[in-house]
C-alpha cells in the first residue's frame, strides 16, 4: 500500500510536465491561387480543393500558414475544415481583396488573444508595395494561448515577393525587426513563401540572426525528399527550400517534413495522370514548445 501511494504521488508530480510537454503540429502550404489557366490544364481550385483539404486533415496540422489564398478559397477551405478557425486580411485593402497569407487554427486547440497584418514595405502599416516588389506583400500575426496548458506563443505568416531581390531582403530584416519589437521574448514561429531558397543573403539574414532557427535545421528527424516548390510537375526534382518554417529556441523540433502527396485524375477521357494538389509542397514541423 506504500509503494502505491509513493507511485501515485510521483505520477502526480510528473503529470503537469508530461502535459506540458506534448507536441502539436504546424505547417507552411501555399495553395496556388485559383485562375483560369491552371483550370485549362487540369489543376483547377475546385479539382484541387478536397485533396488539399484532406491533406491538411490527415496529416493533422494544428496551426498552419498558408498563402495565396483569395476570399473565395478562404471560405471553401473553411467550410470543408469546420475545425479550422483563420486570422488574415487581403493585401490588396486589407479587407477581402487580393491574396491572403492567413493563419489557420483549430478552435479547440488554440485560443486567439490578439491579431494583426503589416507590408512588406517601407510604410507597413497601410497596404502598398515595397522597395523592388511587383506585388503589395503582408504578413499576418496573431498571439495564440494553448487551451491545454495556457502557454502563449506568436504566430507570423508571410508571402514575400517573386521578383523584388530588395524587396525580399528588407522584408526579412522588417519582420525580424516586428518580432523582437512585438513580441517581448515570448516564443515565436515564422511561416511562409519566402521565394528564396536556403542559400540566398535573406535566409542569412534570418538563420543567422541569433533570434530564430529553420525547423530543418535543428529537426531531431528530417524527412525531405524533394524542395518545396514542384511547378504542378511530379517529376521537377530539386533541393531548394523557398517554404519555410522558423521557430524560437523554445521550440523542440521533433520531426520536419517535405509533403510530397500525390493524387490520380483524369487527364482526358482514356487516363489517368498524376496531379499535385498545389505548386508548393506543405512542409510540417511536430513540435514541443518548452516554455
Amino acid at each position: 500500500m506504500k509503494h502505491f501511494v509513493a507511485i501515485t504521488i510521483v505520477l502526480l508530480w510528473i503529470a503537469p510536465g508530461i502535459a506540458a510537454a506534448q507536441s502539436f503540429n504546424i505547417a507552411t502550404y501555399n495553395i496556388r491561387y485559383e485562375n483560369r489557366a491552371d483550370s485549362l490544364n487540369g489543376n483547377g481550385w475546385g479539382q484541387r480543393l478536397p485533396h488539399i483539404v484532406n491533406l491538411i486533415r490527415y496529416h493533422d496540422f494544428d496551426i498552419f500558414g498558408s498563402q495565396e489564398v483569395f476570399y473565395s478559397q478562404l471560405t471553401g477551405m473553411l467550410a470543408a475544415m469546420p475545425e479550422y478557425n483563420y486570422i488574415g486580411v487581403g493585401r490588396t485593402d486589407g479587407d477581402k481583396s487580393g491574396e491572403c497569407s492567413p493563419v489557420f487554427y483549430k478552435r479547440n486547440k488554440f485560443r486567439l488573444i490578439k491579431t494583426g497584418n503589416f507590408w512588406l514595405s517601407e510604410t507597413d502599416s497601410i497596404p502598398g508595395k515595397g522597395w523592388d516588389a511587383a506585388l503589395p506583400r503582408i504578413c499576418t500575426w496573431g498571439r495564440f494561448q494553448i487551451v491545454e496548458n495556457g502557454k502563449h506563443f506568436w504566430f507570423f505568416n508571410l508571402h514575400m515577393d517573386h521578383v523584388g531581390k530588395v524587396a525580399r531582403l528588407e522584408g526579412s530584416r522588417l519582420v525580424l525587426d516586428k518580432i523582437k519589437s512585438m513580441t517581448e521574448g515570448e516564443p515565436v514561429i515564422l511561416t511562409g513563401d519566402f521565394n528564396y531558397d536556403q542559400r540566398a543573403e535573406g535566409y542569412k539574414v534570418i538563420s543567422e540572426s541569433g533570434l530564430i532557427n529553420d525547423a530543418y535545421v535543428v529537426a531531431m528527424l528530417r524527412y525531405a525528399p524533394n524542395g518545396t516548390f514542384n511547378n504542378f510537375n511530379p517529376q521537377y526534382i530539386s533541393d531548394s527550400r523557398i517554404d519555410h518554417i522558423f521557430t524560437t529556441k523554445e521550440f523542440k523540433i521533433v520531426k520536419y517534413g517535405v509533403l510530397t502527396d500525390m493524387y490520380w485524375s483524369k487527364a482526358d477521357s482514356s487516363k489517368q495522370a498524376v496531379r499535385i494538389p498545389s505548386d508548393h509542397y506543405p512542409v510540417k514541423a511536430e513540435v514541443i514548445l518548452n516554455w
